[in-house]
């Protein structure tokens, strides 16, 4: 019993220290204090004056209790070997993680040795580039916190602690085997965004003409939500310009990194730049082809609302359905009435068919999943 008992005792512990958050301490504590008793039993009949392990004991002496013992200790084994089956790989795994902390914590040491050589051999004007300096105070950082994690003996912390030398061993390589490439990538990175910066000024050209044409040719409703864009654009491609000038010039001191920094800003500009002139070039298309063809897009929108009737009445919701998706026949027929007059609203149309094609898809969504929300 005492031999299974430590084998049980040392892999109880290699959990506590590696996995605390199991808590396996809690479920030993009941078993090995089974033992204890077991044991002090045992050591309470055999101290006992009638004892002479060379004589089987008299009739009528203690002879009985060294019976009762036996089958103390045996269901106390018993226990043991139950409680280690049903943890065996959690335990076993435990034990073979703590014996194998020493490496780890070792193997790490030697991994930020050969980091720190890395970073000492780089050389100008490399070591000074941000990412090498960042990587470098990472990988202090980390032995620091190795160094502290072995003073307090603390199994779980040193492997954390190890684990976390090595992913700043390997940001350091990385950061090591990118410096040399970070001018050519930067530069590279210079020529692609003024390329890309000619052709969005070329197409913001075009937005305060479109911007025009949409307030000579429909209603002002269609086009107030954009009346900013012009300005907005032309401030954002202020912005990137001034970016671009500035990662010209971090490039020419000798600051790749900053200088891709600064062009990925610009890329970020161009891209919002990009958006608002579309904004406006994308409503005067939509808004002619819909003026050209106002019928295809309520045909579009009452078609989707019959195939959601149909659906009503194949899923037998009909009851539950019927009088949300009529009420959309009176939406639409309220929308496709405000392009009476001389200068009608065909975004307000355009947008007001919009929500009822979306509300729809949300009933439909609703039926085939079985929920009842009929609100429009």
């Amino acid at each position: 019993m005492d031999k299974r008992q430590s084998i049980a005792e040392s892999a109880v512990e290699a959990s506590e220290q590696l996995f605390p958050e199991r808590r396996l301490r809690q479920a030993w504590d009941p078993v090995v204090n089974t033992c204890y008793a077991a044991l002090a039993a045992y050591l309470a009949a055999t101290e006992s004056p009638e004892h002479d392990p060379q004589r089987p004991p008299a009739p009528g002496s203690s002879g009985h209790s060294f019976d009762a013992v036996r089958e103390q200790l045996i269901a106390a084994s018993r226990g043991v070997d139950e409680f280690y089956g049903s943890h065996r790989a959690h335990l076993e795994h435990s034990q073979a993680l703590l014996s194998a902390v020493p490496a780890e914590a070792q193997q790490a040491v030697a991994v930020a040795d050969a980091a720190r050589q890395r970073l000492n051999a780089i050389g100008a004007p490399f070591a000074d580039y941000p990412s090498v300096q960042t990587s470098g105070a990472g990988l202090r950082s980390s032995v620091a916190a190795l160094d502290g994690a072995l003073a307090g003996r603390n199994a779980k912390q040193i492997r954390e602690a190890a684990a976390g030398v090595r992913s700043a061993a390997a940001a350091v390589e990385q950061a090591v085997l990118r410096a040399p490439d970070q001018e050519r990538a930067a530069a590279q990175g210079l020529r692609s965004v003024t390329t890309r910066m000619a052709a969005v000024s070329t197409r913001a050209e075009g937005l305060a003409p479109a911007f025009s044409l949409l307030l000579r040719e429909f209603n002002a409703a269609s086009s107030a939500d954009l009346t900013n864009n012009e300005c907005s654009s032309r401030r954002i491609m202020a912005e990137a310009e001034a970016d671009l000038t500035a990662a010209r010039t971090a490039l020419a001191h000798g600051d790749p990194e900053r200088a891709s920094a600064l062009t990925t800003s610009v890329r970020a500009h161009l891209a919002r730049a990009e958006e608002l002139v579309d904004m406006v070039t994308d409503r005067l298309i939509l808004l002619r082809s819909v003026r050209d063809n106002p019928k295809a897009r309520e045909n579009d929108v009452r078609f989707k609302l019959r195939d959601a009737q149909m659906l009503a009445v194949t899923r037998g919701v009909v009851q539950e359905w019927a009088s949300v998706l009529d009420a959309q026949v009176d939406r639409i027929d309220r929308v496709v009435g405000q392009l009476n007059g001389r200068n009608p609203d065909y975004w307000g149309y355009v947008s007001g068919l919009d929500a009822v094609s979306t509300f729809i898809s949300g009933v439909v969504q609703r039926m085939r999943t079985g929920s009842v929300d009929g609100t429009s």
